[in-house]
Parts: C-alpha cells; structure tokens; sequence
C-alpha cells in the first residue's frame, strides 16, 4: 500500500519540486495551494450543472487540466507550455457567452441558479490565485502567458455565470438597491 502522508510538512515547511525545503508560506507554495482550491472548486461547479448544462462539464474539466499545466510552468524551472493562445481560447469563450446573455449595464449581484452562484464563487477564486501570482512574480519572475490566463480566467467565469444563470431563467439583480427595486417592479 503506498502511503499518502510522508510527513516532511509536519513542522511547517514544503519540499518543492527543485527539492528545496521552504516555508509552507513561501509564494510559491501559496500560489499553488490557491491554484489547486480552483482546481478543486470548479469539480464543486460541475456537479453543480447537471443535465442542462452537460455540454460544459467536459469545457471546465479541460480548464482544469490546463491549470494543472499552469501549476507545473510555475513550479518547473524551464517548463513553459502556458501560451497566449491559451488566453485566446478564454477571450473567444467570454465572446460566445456574451453574445447569448442580456447586455451588462451595471453591476450585478452575484448568485443566481445554483450552478451560477457557484460559478460567481469560482470567479473569485480565480482572482485570488491571480492575486497570488502578482505577488510571487516580484519575487519569482514568472512567464507573461501564466498572468494573463489567470487574469482572463475569471472574465471567463464571470461570463460563464451569467450564460448559465440566462439559461436557467434567472434574472440578474442589479447591485444598487433602487435600481433593483425598479426592475423587481416591471417584472411584476
């Protein structure tokens, strides 16, 4: 039986791949720990869909991969295999769910169906793993293409969460209160 534990990280400390020991804290290690509760997160979304939304399960299980791919390019001295076309991909996406979802006048209130609330969720993940990622490139310089995913990711699953809240008859509500009230009361 191979174990899971080894206990190395008892005491605080991590190894990384490079076989240096560092801090549990150390940027790097907090940047892939934010990158991986992504990672873990968008499997919560995907239960979260269902039938009605099937066809976008297999398109966040490949963002899934893809972050494995971004975690390695972080970890891994001379493996770069994030590129812009990466972003593109995203960008090209954030477009067709655009297109297909009411124009954005104001800010919204995230929720909605339960699979875009927890998309709105992943959103903020994402940017708290970009934020994480800012701060480890100061002091780790890191390729461009792994800053601008991340950056684009939560564009992606922002759009994402309206797509699927506009799918699932939600109507969005708007973050300003009076605003909110005015448009509860042409629904009615």
């Amino acid at each position: 039986m191979t174990k899971i534990y080894t206990r190395v990280g008892d005491h605080g400390l991590t190894k990384q791949v490079s076989g240096k020991m560092v801090a549990k804290t150390d940027a790097q290690i907090v940047t892939l720990g934010e990158v991986d509760e992504l990672q873990s997160y968008l499997g919560v979304v995907m239960t979260s869909f269902g039938e009605t939304h099937a066809d976008l399960v297999a398109e966040l299980a490949d963002v899934q991969r893809k972050l494995y791919v971004l975690e390695a390019d972080i970890s891994v001295k001379r493996h770069q295999d994030m590129t812009p076309e990466d972003t593109t991909w995203l960008e090209g996406r954030v477009d067709d769910f655009t297109a297909h979802t009411p124009d954005l006048k104001e800010f919204i209130l995230p929720g909605g169906s339960p699979a875009g609330a927890h998309l709105h969720y992943a959103r903020t993940v994402a940017r708290r793993a970009e934020r994480s990622a800012v701060a480890l490139n100061a002091a780790q310089p890191l390729d461009p293409a792994i800053l601008t995913y991340l950056n684009r990711l939560s564009d992606y699953l922002f759009a994402m969460a309206r797509y699927v809240n506009h799918l699932d008859g939600y109507v969005e509500v708007p973050s300003n209160r009076e605003k909110a009230a005015r448009a509860a009361k042409r629904q009615s």
